[in-house]
């Protein structure tokens, strides 16, 4: 966190000494104990030295600014404590919220920091608040469960010495975006859905144990994901089903009796593991959060189908294929694109993949034209990305199985 002024930001040295990193170490593993759900985020955030702030602080683009004199004295709790603060701004999207609220000044800056700790700190155990940063609902004079924006517009604002960073509040700090650094902006929102979906498979594993604020947050964050999810899921199960039954004998490897009859090579049965290919459009009318909620669905799908640790290939699509990719995780998906639609030939560049697919799943807003047929032998599910206008879509065509995701309210 960088200090604050009645005039403005203070600037970083551009001296950086060493920090201690077996503590930052120990305070990231003590943090993802107390919260697992959050360790995704908390490992992602890269930690880089200043000097001259006395603080520590989180960009926009999740990299923690960090002073040695700050750190020294901090027990690896304390530290752990301010990394969950950190983390849970820029997962927020503080940063972004506070430049759609207007916030422009310091001491506009600084209230509106205070209101989003308070957000924060509402939905935390009093064990896991931060001691450098612990206002709360009560404090600021508001009842709780509450969002910044409301405390923002129900208190007035007062200076701090602690501030939390560009993250917080979206004014950028001098040593904020060095090229090559931090999550880039089209990753950012798959990192937050990524822990939304951990916090619902820990309330699925462990009911009760995650804090009643974040267990909402999830919910806002992926409120499509009953139907949605179900439909997908038994769209992707039966293709599985339907590949893992395909047995059949095969000559690249010896039987395990062939010991038995030594002058006559006998084959061994072969059963196929089930491929994915998804096809993303990324044409310049997508919505990057839409797709990025799909693409967090899609992962959720094929962990349950017991595929979640094999990469999938991923095709980005507008009218030709940009890029085709594996991954086990959306957050390690770049979707390139950005011209005009056509689906057509992705599909036929995905069921063209060797080896041969066992399911083709089609992220699309609908605005493409469709090939009259679809791939022999492939069944296709088309994920339509509804939009609040949908003008000038093409109808799905009739050979692929259609599953709508709504809009979320945000």
């Amino acid at each position: 966190m960088s200090a604050l002024s009645q005039d403005s930001v203070a600037p970083a040295s551009a001296s950086p000494y060493e920090i201690d990193r077996d503590k930052f170490a120990a305070a990231r593993l003590w943090a993802s104990a107390q919260m697992p759900y959050l360790a995704s985020a908390i490992f992602a955030c890269e930690v880089v030295p200043e000097t001259g702030t006395s603080t520590v602080s989180i960009d926009s683009s999740w990299v923690v600014h960090a002073d040695a004199k700050a750190v020294e004295p901090m027990t690896p709790p304390q530290l752990g404590r301010l990394l969950i603060h950190l983390c849970t701004h820029v997962v927020r999207s503080h940063g972004d919220r506070a430049l759609a609220a207007g916030v422009k000044k310091d001491i506009e800056r600084a209230h509106w920091t205070r209101c989003g700790d308070a957000e924060i700190n509402d939905d935390l155990p009093a064990d896991l608040v931060a001691e450098v940063a612990a206002d709360s609902p009560a404090e600021l004079g508001c009842e709780p469960r509450l969002l910044a924006e409301d405390y923002y517009e129900r208190t007035s604002g007062h200076f701090r010495q602690w501030d939390c960073g560009s993250g917080a509040d979206g004014a950028p700090r001098p040593g904020d975006d060095e090229a090559g650094r931090g999550i880039g902006p089209q990753a950012r929102p798959l990192l937050a859905l990524q822990v939304a979906l951990e916090i619902q498979s820990h309330l699925a594993r462990e009911p009760g144990t995650v804090p009643g604020g974040w267990a909402r947050w999830a919910e806002s964050m992926l409120p499509s994901r009953v139907d949605w999810r179900r439909m997908l899921g038994a769209e992707v199960r039966r293709a599985v089903a339907r590949a893992a039954g395909q047995v059949d004998y095969s000559y690249r490897r010896p039987a395990r009796r062939a010991d038995l009859t030594p002058d006559l090579l006998l084959p061994a049965m072969h059963r196929p593991l089930p491929e994915i290919a998804i096809v993303c459009d990324t044409s310049n009318s997508m919505s990057d959060e839409l797709l990025a909620r799909a693409l967090v669905e899609i992962e959720a799908v094929l962990k349950r189908t017991g595929l979640r640790n094999r990469q999938v290939r991923v095709l980005s699509v507008d009218t030709t294929v940009q890029a085709v990719q594996r991954a086990a995780s959306a957050s390690q998906l770049e979707l390139v694109g950005g011209g005009g639609t056509d689906l057509g030939t992705g599909i036929a560049a995905a069921a063209a993949l060797h080896p041969r697919p066992s399911v083709v799943i089609v992220l699309t807003d609908g605005f493409t034209p469709w090939p009259e047929e679809g791939p022999r032998g492939i069944p296709v599910i088309v994920g339509l990305l509804k939009q609040r206008s949908e003008h000038g879509l093409w109808p799905a065509p009739e050979w692929a199985r259609l599953v709508e995701i709504e809009e979320p309210d945000l």
